[in-house]
């Protein structure tokens, strides 16, 4: 029996691919999945036909100058084929791409699209308006997702009086779709949420699927509470997001776009309070000369009736003064 390392298997494997010729100088046709970047600009992502998938790697010196690659895109890669030896992967380690039509998903993608614009469920007028200090917030993520923390850590730093529910569903696989879909319908049924959070963390193409289904569409676009798609990272695009009231680029974004930040709120509350304070003592100054006024002229007013008055006395005792008058002249 022959037992050998590890570390003498994976060199001997390795140097056993590099020793094949033809694939030192290939090129492999599948669609592209999987897709991510570093810093330094190195892409990673895998080529997958049906079931089969290969790992890809295409260092930055090589991917300056090769075109944009974007989940479920078409591509031919060439490179050489190696062994990853920390990892114990096979890899394609590509040094040119080109692109060889649109993938399968991206079709399907589109094609949903376009169907569902037909329909009139991206149509503007259809949006509804999402309340800005909403007291019941309704939540549609995994238990286990991480945007669920980053959901429940905004509204609580930013909206503490808020009132949270959350109807779980997978947010990936093959029930996910109809998770979703069936999680909103139960919330609408509910009818306490002022307002929806449809979330979940980025991922691949394959991963985010379930917010690119139709039933997931229908159930967004037949819900009575508005409905705020964070789906994803900011460049993560699902039919979700078209259907939904409101998109927003990441589940800490959705939950921002439903709770304005409290410290905000108090200042503008006292910036009310001070404008309120300057109306009242403008309206009481303006009482007050107007009551000033108006004794100033109750004053004239009672004045000009005392000289009616004395006016009227000494008219009558004029009178009274040429009756007596008269008569003692002609009694004399």
């Amino acid at each position: 029996m022959r037992v050998v390392t590890v570390s003498d298997f994976s060199s001997y494997l390795k140097s056993l691919l590099a020793e094949d010729y033809a694939l030192q100088d290939i090129w492999v046709q599948g669609e592209v999945g999987n897709y991510s970047s570093s810093g330094p600009g190195h892409r990673y992502f895998t080529i997958r036909e049906g079931n089969a998938e290969l790992h890809c790697v295409m260092w930055a010196t090589h991917a300056r100058g090769a075109p944009p690659l974007r989940q479920g895109m078409a591509v031919m890669a060439h490179g050489s084929v190696s062994y990853y030896e920390s990892r114990g992967a096979l890899q394609l380690y590509v040094d040119e791409v080109r692109e060889a039509g649109i993938g399968q998903l991206y079709m399907e993608f589109e094609r949903l699209k376009a169907r569902l614009y037909a329909e009139g469920l991206f149509a503007p007028e259809r949006k509804r308006p999402i309340p800005d200090l909403p007291r019941t917030v309704g939540v549609v993520t995994s238990l286990r997702a991480a945007a669920l923390q980053d959901i429940l850590r905004t509204l609580g730093m930013r909206n503490p009086l808020a009132r949270v529910i959350i109807a779980p569903a997978s947010v990936q696989g093959m029930t996910a779709a109809h998770e979703i879909a069936t999680a909103l319908d139960l919330l609408n049924e509910h009818g306490e949420a002022d307002v929806i959070l449809l979330a979940r963390g980025g991922g691949s193409l394959e991963e985010l699927w379930a917010f690119n289904e139709a039933e997931v569409a229908y159930a967004i676009a037949r819900s009575v509470i508005p409905v705020v798609s964070g789906v994803g990272h900011e460049t993560d695009t699902t039919i979700a997001d078209f259907v939904a009231d409101w998109r927003a680029s990441t589940p800490t974004a959705a939950a921002m776009s439903v709770s304005p930040d409290s410290g905000v709120l108090a200042a503008e509350l006292t910036e009310r309070a001070v404008r309120l304070d300057d109306l009242m003592a403008a309206r009481l100054d303006d009482l007050m000369l107007r009551a000033d006024r108006l004794t100033q002229a109750l004053g004239s007013a009672r004045l000009s009736s005392r000289v009616r008055e004395l006016s009227r006395q000494l008219a009558q005792s004029e009178t009274l003064l040429d009756l007596s008058m008269r008569h003692r002249l002609l009694n004399t």
